[in-house]
């Protein structure tokens, strides 16, 4: 991904200078003119704006503070960027350091794929200081089509692990209903057509649903009952028990329905079983000042994956 993202920077019309372990990853931006660095530390001294994208956290401490790292050779008033899915907690001990040389950092993870990182097809979370990210926009929109200020440092990578971390339950979800609707008979194709035309593939739940309810905690008049959700994830579940197929992530579904049932909120919105997932979090989602009509016309055309 650090190619993609690095060739379009070039396109845009930066000067570069880079570095990576195999130096045949860094040939076609040589051949754009880009120039090669011996270490990290000399591409932060040649640099105003330093960027790392990097594996996971081990590789992040090690390449941004570790001997000939990018903190060896910052200098006072450049930016150092990491563009990695890392540890929050991490990008949050790494900046004090670098804010004692005079240097700014800001986490800023991305989600687009390879294919994405290619194209400029991509999101980028950022986190850390309000000015200096508006100072380095430019170049974040260089290879970013989708660029977002989520808040103060670390809050780009929360972001980003939250989003991934529900990309990737969603599809343990959706492997559960594709297995149970084909072993009951339809069509793989024809069932992808349902899923993806109805208010799940629209995501109605995430651009408008949560907007209306959690963000707001209001909870009726309900748009679909959770008596209704109820029965229908019950039947589903019943359904693959007669087909023997495993549902795990439905199953806690359907009890978590019953737990919210059973608290007398039956006629409530089905979105109420969120207030469960708050009580036992010790925290509160609200935003009331989102606009669900706005938040409906969003349709986001990135993949998933990293």
């Amino acid at each position: 991904m650090g190619g993609g993202m690095s060739a379009n920077i070039q396109k845009a019309g930066y000067s570069m200078v880079v570095y990576d372990l195999r130096e045949e990853a860094a040939r076609p931006l040589l051949e754009g003119g880009a120039r090669l660095a011996n270490t990290p530390a000399e591409v932060a001294a040649a640099s105003d704006i330093t960027f790392t994208s990097l594996p996971g956290p081990y590789e992040v401490e090690s390449v941004s503070l570790g001997a000939s790292g990018v903190l060896e050779g910052i200098r006072p008033g450049s930016v150092y960027i990491d563009l990695s899915s890392s540890r929050p907690t991490l990008i949050r001990e790494i900046e004090p350091q670098f804010r004692a040389k005079g240097a700014f950092v800001l986490d800023a993870p991305v989600s687009g794929g390879k294919t994405g990182a290619a194209s400029g097809n991509l999101a980028v979370m950022v986190g850390g200081d309000r000015e200096v990210f508006d100072r380095v926009k430019p170049v974040l929109d260089a290879f970013g089509d989708k660029v977002f200020y989520a808040g103060e440092i670390g809050a780009g990578s929360v972001a980003k692990l939250v989003h991934n971390m529900i990309g990737h339950s969603v599809r343990q979800a959706i492997a559960e209903g594709l297995t149970l609707g084909v072993k009951a008979g339809v069509e793989p194709e024809a069932l992808w057509e349902c899923i993806r035309r109805g208010s799940l593939g629209r995501m109605r739940v995430l651009h408008e649903g949560l907007v209306r309810t959690m963000f707001r905690g209001e909870f009726e008049p309900a748009s679909f009952a959770l008596n209704l959700a109820f029965k229908d994830i019950s039947l589903a579940t019943e359904l693959a028990r007669e087909y023997d197929v495993p549902m795990p992530m439905s199953t806690l579904a359907e009890q978590i329905a019953l737990t919210a049932m059973n608290r007398g909120w039956a006629e409530m919105d089905s979105s109420i079983t969120v207030r469960l997932q708050e009580e036992q979090s010790g925290v509160e989602v609200r935003a009331p000042h989102v606009d669900p009509a706005r938040a409906g016309r969003f349709i986001s055309t990135h993949p998933d994956d990293e």
